[in-house]
């Protein structure tokens, strides 16, 4: 049996199956999917089984073949549609297959390939004379090769010379991070009449033994954990031990899952009666379902519109036919309100897959889509690659969030890959947003997709009244604080009557950047090009791109002044600022600071939904999905901040922000108003949210795309070469373009080589290529040859180079 392994080395060199000899003892383990390891060159790795074939080509052939030395799953990690869809994504994409593949798994399945010292043989306790290392090696037989670096630093140098003697040698070995919770378990040996028998014989005195043994007269035919045993009823370890050395009970170690929301409860709410306008827009999508065939499906319905509950009812009636459902959510912070609403619905049924799990919990919770022990997965991006094998529905929630594209290799867009494993699995699948990506949008309009439309909110309540505030007009009247008039009135009236408020600013920290009044000397980033910002709480100044932070100085570094000031605005500031104008005013700040230690979304926004705080402030964490009562006003402080960056989605981006933002309030029985603070007050981004007048942006932005040539009109292809030295990242940069160029169809535009607009991160200068095409079906194998013909050179000179297919971010 011959097994087609594809190995842990992400080079081009390495992209293709390599065929190894399964011997007859691992013959009954290895499938299809199978994580092995395998030896390859001098080293050992892991590698994915992509095929099994009874026999190589030719008899030589095959007895030249290396053997597969371990499987490491009893159950293959990865299903046959998933290796098919890696090994799409590695043409679609430009990544080796391997890294498609490992992007499918947990972080803890990622085999580690480490170098180790073995004693041979040779190696008896006479030859290790007075080595410490030796004598820890001859009672161990291996240590770690770092280990022993770190350990015996000064007999490192000497192991050269043991391994040319035959002392010790060295060998290649893959480990994991797996690790599975156990947990201390009691069953009852006894039978009832026993169980009775038994309490009678104990002494009176051994008060806590009879009490566990009335438990399990009353839980007949269960085993209890000893934790709860000890918590609950005070009985502790050493009776549990005496009534197993009584032979009344055993005490065993199980395997139990990691679950985030053990100790939770979920009240199922009565499902509501539909609207007219749910009604409509389901009975197209439960046709499908029933019908079991691939369908797609565009949910354009205004903010508070009820979509959530279409894909509630969706979901329900994808199970009922005994398939399974996959629901994306594009932010953390958007999963615990998610996450209520699905246990509450559909129980045990659900796992939830994000990033702000632990690593074992994420384990845990894939370990139950593999086993068949789920049948809904509710996550960030990545649950996308759940291992379902009859999926049946994707829903994909705020389809045109940016974050359902990945910013590092494998490069892909979860919307792409929900569409391929829709149309593999005749499933349906579910796009819904309130404003909608233009390019979907636009694929809708010509047919790609079936559009949905929810004009009206649930109950024809009213969508927000909208305030545009002109800040220029604000400084005429001498007001320069970061409130105007009219969001400062609101937010007194809101304290008054004690209702609820959400202020954006989507810039975290106290100040965007640090200047000296005396000399105009601005702080910059010491590796990147880039403004430090000022963080009040900690009295730092941090770069966001890369972390570097300094202590907040007291003297300009340029010309020792003390009029080093901190201008514009960031969140930390705006609560700062709340503080002062409004005393006793609760905010709670929701940003990457303040979100950081592991349940910290789940608990703020608690705190906030049960009235513990006046205000939610914070970027744009809060901007989506979020459903609270009492939230009457939405202020944005500044409209513009995305407005005028270099990217052609900068109208996009600002539309949808202040659409999303404005929809959070007046969602129930109290009436909302929303606060945009702009400088282009003009500007028919801000015209059409102000209007929520979705169709009529779409209008305007399409005619500024088709006369600038951008998506939906054109395709794009980032490619970035950075280097510590310029003139390498030009070199190659042009050399790349040069090649490109006369292969190229003449309609396709190349834009550059040009310094990507900041142009050094992390001490990196960078240099950035644009393809600009409508009709290139040879793209992909042009950019993967591009890619061969210069691994080898920017392997030399340390060169990397990117390439990002229809990219999100262009700074």
């Amino acid at each position: 049996m011959i097994a087609q392994v594809i190995v842990d080395v992400p080079v081009n060199r390495t992209n293709r199956p390599f065929d190894y000899k399964v011997p007859s003892w691992l013959s009954p383990l290895i499938r299809v999917g199978s994580r092995v390891i395998v030896p390859f060159g001098p080293r050992k790795l892991q590698g994915y089984v992509i095929g099994i074939v009874e026999q190589a080509e030719g008899e030589i052939a095959s007895a030249r073949l290396k053997d597969v030395e371990q499987v490491l799953d009893d159950t293959p990690p990865l299903t046959p549609e998933l290796l098919e869809l890696g090994e799409w994504m590695s043409h679609q994409y430009l990544c080796p297959w391997v890294t498609a593949v490992q992007a499918m798994i947990p972080a803890v399945l990622k085999g580690k390939s480490e170098k180790w010292l073995v004693a041979t043989e040779a190696l008896e306790a006479e030859a290790c004379g007075n080595s410490g290392l030796l004598w820890e090696l001859a009672r161990k037989r291996q240590m770690p090769l770092a280990e022993v670096k770190k350990q015996f630093p000064d007999e490192y140098l000497l192991v050269p010379g043991w391994i040319s003697s035959g002392l010790l040698a060295t060998e290649y070995q893959v480990t994991d991070r797996i690790t599975r919770k156990q947990q201390s378990f009691v069953r009852s040996l006894l039978s009832g009449p026993e169980l009775a028998e038994a309490i009678r014989s104990l002494p009176a005195r051994a008060e806590q033994m009879k009490r566990a043994l009335e438990l399990f007269q009353m839980h007949e035919g269960q085993s209890l954990s000893t934790q709860m045993l000890q918590a609950e009823y005070g009985i502790s370890r050493a009776s549990l031990k005496s009534l197993e050395k009584k032979g009344f009970v055993a005490i065993e170690q199980v395997e139990v899952y990691r679950d985030p929301y053990a100790n939770r409860r979920f009240s199922d709410k009565p499902k509501p009666d539909f609207t007219p306008l749910q009604q409509q827009v389901l009975a197209p999508i439960l046709q499908s379902i029933k019908m079991g065939t691939y369908a797609s499906y565009l949910l354009h319905g205004v903010t508070g519109s009820g979509k959530t509950e279409v894909y509630l009812e969706a979901i329900e009636q994808t199970l009922a036919k005994g398939r399974e459902a996959i629901f994306l959510v594009p932010e953390i912070s958007l999963t615990p309100q998610m996450v209520e609403r699905f246990k509450a619905r559909f129980g045990a049924d659900v796992a939830v897959l994000h990033s702000a799990l632990s690593q074992g919990e994420r384990y845990d919770e894939w370990r139950k889509i593999i086993r068949n022990q789920v049948k809904v997965v509710v996550g960030a991006r990545s649950a996308i690659f759940a291992p379902f094998r009859n999926v049946g529905l994707i829903v994909i929630d705020e389809e045109h969030e940016s974050s359902y594209k990945q910013e590092e290799t494998p490069r892909y867009h979860a919307r792409e890959v929900a569409l391929w494993r829709a149309k593999r699995n005749d499933a349906v699948l579910l796009m819904g947003s309130a404003t909608p990506a233009l390019e979907t949008y636009a694929l809708a309009t010509r047919g790609r997709y079936e559009l949905l439309e929810m004009p009206e909110r649930v109950g024809n309540r009213p969508m927000p009244q909208v305030h545009v505030v002109d800040m220029r007009e604000e400084l005429h009247a001498e007001n320069r604080s970061m409130f105007s008039r009219k969001l400062h009135e609101m937010i007194a009236d809101r304290l008054q009557k004690g209702e609820q408020m959400v202020i954006f600013l989507n810039r975290r920290g106290f100040s965007t950047f640090v200047m000296c009044r005396s000399c105009g000397y601005t702080m910059r980033c010491i590796h990147c090009d880039i403004s430090l910002t000022y963080h009040k709480t900690n009295h730092t100044a941090r770069c966001h791109y890369c972390g570097y932070t300094i202590a907040q100085p007291a003297h300009c570094p340029e010309c020792q002044s003390e009029h080093i000031r901190f201008f514009g605005t960031g969140t930390q500031k705006v609560e700062a600022e709340l503080a002062k104008l409004f005393p006793g005013i609760r905010v709670i700040r929701m940003d990457v600071d303040t979100t950081s230690r592991k349940g910290a979304h789940e608990e703020l926004l608690n705190k906030f939904r049960n009235g513990q705080g006046d205000v939610l402030l914070g970027t744009q964490m809060i901007a989506k999905g979020l459903d609270f009562p009492r939230v009457t006003l939405a202020g944005i402080i500044a409209a513009d901040s995305s407005l005028h960056l270099p990217d052609f989605r900068a109208a996009e981006k600002t539309f949808q922000l202040l659409t999303q933002v404005g929809g959070r309030a007046g969602r129930h029985e109290l009436a909302g108003d929303v606060v945009i603070q702009t400088y282009t007050p003009e500007h028919y981004s801000i015209v059409h949210a102000t209007r929520h007048d979705y169709p009529a942006f779409y209008r305007d932005e399409m005619l500024q795309r088709r006369r600038t040539g951008y998506p939906p009109y054109f395709r794009l292809v980032l490619i970035t070469f950075s280097h510590e030295d310029v003139p390498v990242v030009i070199r190659g940069a042009h050399t790349m373009a040069d090649f490109l160029r006369p292969r190229l169809a003449q309609t396709t535009i190349v834009l550059g080589p040009v310094a990507s607009p900041i142009a050094r991160v992390k001490d990196r200068f960078r240099f950035q290529i644009m393809l600009k095409y409508r009709d290139e079906p040879q793209l992909s194998d042009l950019l993967a040859q591009a890619t061969a013909a210069f691994e080898e050179w920017n392997k030399q000179q340390k060169v990397l180079m990117t390439i990002d297919v229809d990219p999100y971010v262009l700074l």
